[in-house]
This record gives structure tokens, C-alpha cells and sequence, in this order.
């Protein structure tokens, strides 16, 4: 397997599969080889790869029409009805969606409304946090291995620990918004207290800051509910979202009240403005996504039990933690070493499991939600051989 030389790379060693095909939970290379995908195409393909609803949806759109203008100037169905959806599902205060290309310009544009809203400047996010690589989402990102290279960064920004309160006392009445992932992801599955994000909640309420929840990984039901903000009964002011929201297809949004939206519409008119967002063949998968989870399959419900399996069958002497929320795990060994060895050793085995941005000594595994007990138990007993396999090495 080989890249073309005009195609450029994010690292040295990429991962390094020719794909073929995918469906379900598994990944085809070219020599035909079939590999468990335990990491959804990294927490994308929630409800499996190709889902047949979906790519009937996306087959019918781009027969109608596809681009036609930049977002916001015609009545696109697609968009109106993926907005009309997502109303009924969420809580009344998040009742208008802007539709956008990624998770990076979603939380772009969120603080863009925040900024706009409180008439401020500053923003809170957290330590260890990532909300994506263009510059304003890196501003807010807690990774420094990966900002130091790329300075200077939107001013302006305060990082405290996630999931201590004593230090909410930072979030002040200059702060435009708190940006903030339910669950954070890349930090290794690091999980908030029963009451930490309410406190958050109450603190962002008395300082008249805007609460921003990124649920890019953890939306789509991949922690047990379909927004994982209704584990903690808190309701952000904006809340994000891309990843597994398309089913495969790249699309965001960034979802607030409809009196909110209004500002980005004057002073200055087109406050926030993008060409391809909404694309009409995204919304159109989106859509079909959204119908997936929520009305024909029980996936949701089942994510948090097949995800508690999973981490108890994770039992090894190398094994220091496992982190679990629904489907959404993250095993924490001794070292970054034995991560890499782990790694390496299931892909050849057939099983796709993968790294973190902002912690080492853990590995992801977030596999699509129609997966079965059995391949739950085919994926930890390869899991618990690889463990097994570099103790013996060691020793």
C-alpha cells in the first residue's frame, strides 16, 4: 500500500489500510483482508458504515439537485427538513440550526455567536480539551504539543480543569462563553461528576456567559442517549455537532434559539456565511441518520449495555483503568509504548482500534452502534491476547 506522492499526510506513519469497501462494522482492504472497525472511522459511522437508508437517501438528493448557492439564500428541503428534526428532538431553547461543513467550523461559529450575544471577548474552554485544528477552534483547544507550532492564537482565552468546580470561579462577567465537551473526548474519555456540568450551568447563568456543549463525539447516541446532554439534564445555550450527525457524509451545525440565529442576520448582515454548508446531499444524509437512530433501531438504548459488556470483559494485569460511556471507551494502560504495541497488534489481527490526541497511555474504542455481542467478544479476546502478547514480550 502506497500514497500517492501528491497526496499530502498529517503524520510520518499513517495507519496505513488501502480500503476497498465498507459496511457495517467492518472495513475491507484491497487484498480482501476484513477488518472489526472498533472506532467508527473515529466515532463517524454510528450507525455502521454505507447504512442502506442513508445511501438511498444520498442516492435520491444528488439526482435532484446538489450545490445550488451558498447557505441561507434558497429554500432547500433537505435543510428544512434536517432543521425541522432536529427541533423535535432537542430541548425548546435549541430550537434553529445553522448547517455547516465540519466540527471545527461549528465551533467556530459558535463562538462567533457567543461573541455576538454578550457583546465580550473572553472565552473559558477547558485543559486537555480539543474542539478541532483551524486556528479559533485551536484557541480554545487545551493540547499544547499540538497548538506550540502554530502561535500566535485568538486572544482572549482561559483554561480551567474540567470537572472542578472550585475553579468556576474563573468564568467571570467579561466571559463571552464556556465552550465545553459533555464528555471529553480526546483527553481519554474523562467523565464529569453527577453535578459539575449543572454548577457549570448555574455559573454561565449568573455571569450571563454563553454555555457552549461540543458534542461532535459524543452526539448520535454514542454514549446511551442521542445528546449526551441529557444524562446531566443541562441545556447549553449553543450546542455543536458533526461527526456521526451525517452518517458518513461531512456536515456540522451549530444550534441555538431562533433569537439568537437572528443576530448573525444584521450588524453586520451575514455574521456568519459559508458556500457549501447545508449541503443539500449532507442534509439529506443527516436526515436519513437522524431516522436511523431514532426511529427504526433500538441502537441508543442498547449502546450502554453492549458498551458496560465490553468494558467488563476488558479485565488484564496491564490494564491500569477503563473508561466507559455507552459506546464510547477509553483503555488506559502503563504506558504510550504499550499503546503503540496494542495498536499495531490488532490491526493485524483484523481489529481496528486507535490513539488519542491529548493522552498517550490510552487507547479508543468506539465502535458502531449496531454491533453485535459477538463481535463485542471477538474484539476484547483479541484485545486481551494483544496485552498478553507484549507482557511476554517485556518479559
Amino acid at each position: 500500500m502506497s500514497f500517492s506522492d501528491h497526496l499530502a499526510q498529517t503524520s510520518p506513519y499513517p495507519f496505513g489500510i488501502e480500503v476497498k469497501r465498507a459496511q457495517g462494522c467492518y472495513i475491507e482492504d484491497t487484498s480482501g483482508k476484513k477488518y472489526l472497525d472498533m472506532i467508527s472511522g473515529i466515532s463517524v459511522a454510528n450507525v455502521g458504515h454505507c447504512h442502506p437508508h442513508i445511501v438511498k437517501a444520498v442516492q435520491e438528493q444528488s439526482r435532484n439537485y446538489m450545490h445550488v448557492i451558498p447557505y441561507g439564500e434558497f429554500s432547500q428541503a433537505p435543510q428544512n427538513k434536517l432543521a425541522d428534526k432536529l427541533a423535535s428532538l432537542l430541548p425548546d431553547a435549541l430550537n434553529c440550526s445553522y448547517f455547516v461543513n465540519s466540527g471545527t467550523e461549528a465551533n467556530e461559529a459558535a463562538l462567533k455567536l457567543a461573541k455576538r450575544i454578550t457583546e465580550r471577548h473572553e472565552v473559558v474552554a477547558m485543559k486537555r480539551s480539543y474542539h478541532g485544528a483551524t486556528h479559533g477552534s485551536l484557541s480554545v483547544s487545551g493540547n499544547e504539543v499540538k497548538k506550540q507550532r502554530f502561535r500566535p492564537f485568538v486572544p482572549g482565552t482561559t483554561f480551567i480543569e474540567f470537572n472542578n468546580p472550585l475553579e468556576l470561579d474563573k468564568i467571570t462577567s467579561s466571559t463571552a462563553a464556556v465552550i465545553v465537551e459533555p464528555i471529553m473526548g480526546d483527553a481519554g474519555v474523562r467523565i464529569p461528576t453527577n453535578d459539575y456540568l449543572k454548577k457549570l450551568r448555574t455559573r454561565c447563568t449568573e455571569v450571563g456567559a454563553q454555555l457552549i456543549f461540543d458534542e461532535i463525539q459524543t452526539g448520535m447516541g454514542r454514549t446511551g442517549s442521542l445528546f449526551a446532554l441529557e444524562q446531566f439534564d443541562v441545556v447549553p445555550d449553543i450546542l455543536t455537532l458533526a461527526k456521526a450527525f451525517g452518517g458518513g457524509m461531512p456536515i456540522g451545525a451549530f444550534i441555538s434559539s431562533r433569537e439568537n440565529m437572528k443576530l448573525l442576520t444584521h450588524d453586520p448582515v451575514l455574521g456568519h456565511i459559508t458556500t457549501f454548508g447545508g449541503h443539500p446531499v449532507c442534509c439529506a444524509a443527516a436526515l436519513a441518520n437522524l431516522e436511523v437512530l431514532t426511529d427504526q433501531e433500538s441502537w441508543i438504548k442498547e449502546a450502554s449495555v453492549k458498551g458496560s459488556a465490553l468494558k467488563n470483559m476488558l479485565v488484564h494485569p496491564a490494564i491500569v483503568e477503563v473508561r466507559q460511556i455507552g459506546l464510547m471507551l477509553a483503555v488506559e494502560l502503563d504506558s504510550a509504548e504499550r499503546v503503540d504495541a496494542v495498536i499495531h497488534q490488532l490491526k493485524d489481527a483484523g481489529i481496528i482500534a486507535f490513539y488519542f490526541l491529548s493522552t498517550r497511555h490510552a487507547f479508543r474504542l468506539a465502535p458502531p452502534l449496531c454491533i453485535s455481542e459477538e463481535e463485542l467478544q471477538r474484539a476484547a479476546k483479541a484485545i486481551l491476547g494483544a496485552l498478553s502478547e507484549k507482557n511476554e514480550a517485556l518479559g
